[in-house]
């Protein structure tokens, strides 16, 4: 039986873990914290693949990941994990709206489900927005959100019932490989020391530090977020979105979940989070009024795990035979279909098409 160290159980790692597990690995789930407790829990947890038009092939593998947790959520029930209400966004500039709308219509070619509505008419919809009548609303009916910390903790229950083991609050230290370069253990921060037949690399924002355990060079980009939490006696929208200045979502019955790509631009000017939190709720109480109300729960700011070059990195390191990698951004998205591709090619060999583009071996050294 193979026998497999998953190091790091976000979503990602959870998900390979998860899919190896009930194909009949031996799988060990370690991470330095708790799982899901990381930027799992401090993303804003989109499951989409209309921001993702960069590149076609990009594209596709997140259309992917969308049908990938819809499977997931028949496969393990979608409980409080899985919120498929949509997704909503609009901008208060011209030249932003008009590029909004372009993207509309190539998705629209592309065969990715979208409605262009009025702000009125989105107000229907959500009747808490301040949104002008004339404006222009993209609606994606597809798109999702995540409760990352939630479908992390089932993936891992169903991982050990199926016999899995874990080490968590426990760092790697070491990966020893034998005379020909392969891995053969795992050597943890409390001494004790793991056979494994392969390696995966699920590390998050320590991605490039475990690499380096076997020599490997994976550069990453340095791109903090700050996510504020905020509570409120219930929360006034159903559905996810992008307004003026500020992204929103709910995080369950009474709390939601504030980000901006404005507000993370202050973070390298030293500001202190909890001023960023205080950014973030008034530009949300300006889209819903009634969140003037709601309180700061806490805010928190992630390095986000994204490759040099922007895209994942998944699948073997052929220059490290048993290391492999399950390394990028929007984890949420396309953690459970890089889990269930990546746990085909550890036990079968098989390279799916769909992560032509996104190798390790891009990465050279």
């Amino acid at each position: 039986m193979t026998r497999v160290a998953v190091i790091g159980v976000g979503i990602v790692g959870a998900a390979v873990g998860w899919s190896l597990s009930r194909h009949g690995a031996h799988v060990i789930l370690i991470d330095a914290a708790r799982p899901g407790e990381g930027v799992t829990d401090w993303s804003f947890s989109w499951v989409n693949a209309s921001n993702k038009t960069v590149r076609r092939s990009y594209f596709n593998l997140n259309v992917a990941g969308l049908a990938e947790h819809c499977e997931l959520a028949k496969t393990i029930g979608p409980d409080l994990w899985w919120h498929p209400t949509g997704h909503l966004r609009w901008t208060d500039d011209p030249a932003a709206e008009e590029q909004l709308l372009e993207r509309a219509g190539l998705l629209a070619d592309w065969g990715y489900r979208v409605e262009v509505r009025t702000g009125a008419e989105a107000r229907h919809l959500e009747p808490a927005l301040t949104i002008p009548d004339e404006a222009a609303v993209v609606l994606y009916p597809d798109e999702a959100w995540v409760h990352g910390r939630h479908l992390v903790g089932r993936l891992v229950d169903q991982a050990v019932a199926a016999g899995a083991e874990h080490r968590f609050g426990t760092a790697v230290h070491a990966i020893a490989t034998d005379s020909d370069g392969h891995v053969r253990s795992v050597t943890l921060s409390d001494g004790s020391r793991l056979d494994a037949d392969v390696v995966v690399n699920a590390a998050g924002p320590s991605a490039a530090h475990l690499a380096q355990l076997v020599a490997r060079h994976l550069p990453m980009r340095r791109e903090p977020g700050v996510v504020a939490r905020i509570s409120c006696a219930q929360v006034p929208v159903h559905r996810l979105m992008h307004a003026p200045h500020i992204e929103i979502r709910p995080d369950g019955d009474a709390s939601m979940v504030l980000h901006s790509r404005e507000i993370d631009a202050l973070i390298d000017t030293g500001a202190d989070p909890a001023e960023l939190g205080r950014l973030l709720h008034s530009s949300a109480s300006h889209v819903i009024p009634e969140l003037a109300d709601s309180r700061i729960v806490e805010t928190r700011v992630a390095e986000r795990p994204i490759p040099a070059d922007g895209f994942p990195s998944v699948g073997a390191v052929p220059s490290v035979p048993g290391y492999y990698e399950a390394v990028t951004h929007s984890g949420i998205t396309l953690g459970p279909v890089i889990g269930r591709l990546l746990a085909a090619e550890i036990l079968s060999g098989k390279r799916d098409e769909l992560l032509a583009d996104f190798r390790p071996e891009r990465f050279p050294g």
